[in-house]
């Protein structure tokens, strides 16, 4: 099949019965993506000025748009929306500019279809370009927070943890920092607020400082606080080498789940129910992908924490993620709905796609 009548087809798969072709505007306001996507997709952005002051971003991808479009438009309405247009990234090497499609199903009262309908897809996708051995990878967010919710340390320190999550360099940073607690800073400790604030503006001044053209004094007490508070609240040792444990979890699925299950067996953590979901997760994308490859990956996750549930990522022969996608019920709230609302979807990569359907073609 020629690359024209792939994306022909391609373009039927975005646009079947039951689902809305989506055509958010490439420009759009940046605030969501500093707000939920993190300084990873925040840095890669292409920002550019109205005639009137405010900021726009060409478009970096397709599911926030259409999040805050269907928001607009009554967010616990079930809806299905395709797409399959251009995305605007700053990278290092190769376009700026590059075609995504993909589907979003949104407010679906029942989950365990949603995420079929979308495992159908992609499967679909990689028919359509030949992709006959794929490798999947699997990781489950639901997991991973019951386990941080089972860990014996202070409360401040789990959202912290958690924003890490799919970061492995920051994790293991962090998770190196708790483990070798640092000495309190030297300052006024143990002081009201309003004192130290007080205190940092004497200080700035001595040194020459402006009050008013950086941080404020107010701001700087603030974080001195915080930064106290956060270093009079030790995580214990067991709980770092379990976090530890569990994110070196990775392999084939079936027993990697196995290893996670031990796991919880051997610090008494009850992780039933949340595996009893994994496991059928796992069947899901088993029995709707097939492949050579499913691999689980205890510490495998979208930078972004508005995910829930499972994500995965498709790749082929080029080790490239070719299709990639996941559950992200905390989305549509996090945008302004009242409650979360059940979300599912995935991204096609389609140069990357297309790309491997050349590498087969053109392989001795």
């Amino acid at each position: 099949m020629a690359a024209a009548s792939r994306r022909t087809a391609l373009a039927a798969l975005v646009s079947g019965p039951g689902v809305t072709l989506a055509a958010p505007p490439i420009l759009i306001p940046p605030a969501p993506y500093f707000d939920l996507a993190g300084e990873e997709l925040g840095a890669r952005m292409i920002l550019t000025q109205g005639s009137n002051g405010n900021e726009f971003c060409l478009r970096p991808d397709f599911t926030l748009p259409i999040a805050m479009q269907h928001i607009a438009t009554g967010a616990a309405t079930p809806a299905a929306y395709g797409y399959l247009g251009p995305i605007f990234r700053q990278r290092i090497d190769g376009p700026a500019e590059f075609d995504q499609a993909g589907i979003e199903l949104l407010a679906l009262p029942d989950a365990d279809r949603a995420l079929e309908r979308v495992i159908g897809f992609a499967r679909s996708v990689i028919d359509l370009y030949g992709v006959t051995r794929p490798s999947i990878r699997m990781g489950d967010i639901d997991l991973f927070e019951t386990v941080l919710a089972a860990c014996d340390m202070p409360d401040v320190w789990r959202p912290r943890i958690r924003a890490r999550y799919g970061h492995p360099e920051a994790m293991a940073a962090l998770l190196d920092r708790l483990a070798s607690p640092q000495t309190p800073s030297a300052g006024p400790v143990g002081l009201p607020a309003g004192d130290i604030a007080d205190w940092v503006s004497e200080l700035m001044l001595t040194n020459g400082l402006s009050l008013t053209q950086s941080r404020s004094p107010e701001e700087i007490a603030g974080r001195y606080l915080e930064k106290q508070a956060l270093e009079a609240a030790h995580v214990p040792p067991a709980s770092i080498d379990l976090l530890r444990r569990y994110l070196a979890i990775a392999g084939p699925a079936d027993d990697a789940v196995a290893a996670v299950a031990a796991l919880a067996t051997e610090c008494g953590i009850d992780l039933a129910d949340t595996l009893a979901i994994t496991r059928r997760r796992l069947a899901q994308l088993r029995e709707g992908l097939g492949g050579d490859s499913l691999v689980f990956d205890a510490g495998f996750s979208p930078r972004l924490d508005y995910y829930t549930g499972i994500t995965f990522a498709i790749t082929g022969g080029t080790g490239a993620v070719l299709v990639s996608g996941g559950q992200y019920d905390r989305l549509l709230a996090r945008l302004g709905a009242r409650e979360d609302i059940p979300a599912v979807g995935c991204a096609v990569w389609v140069e990357r796609l297309e790309a491997e359907q050349q590498t087969r073609k053109v392989a001795p």
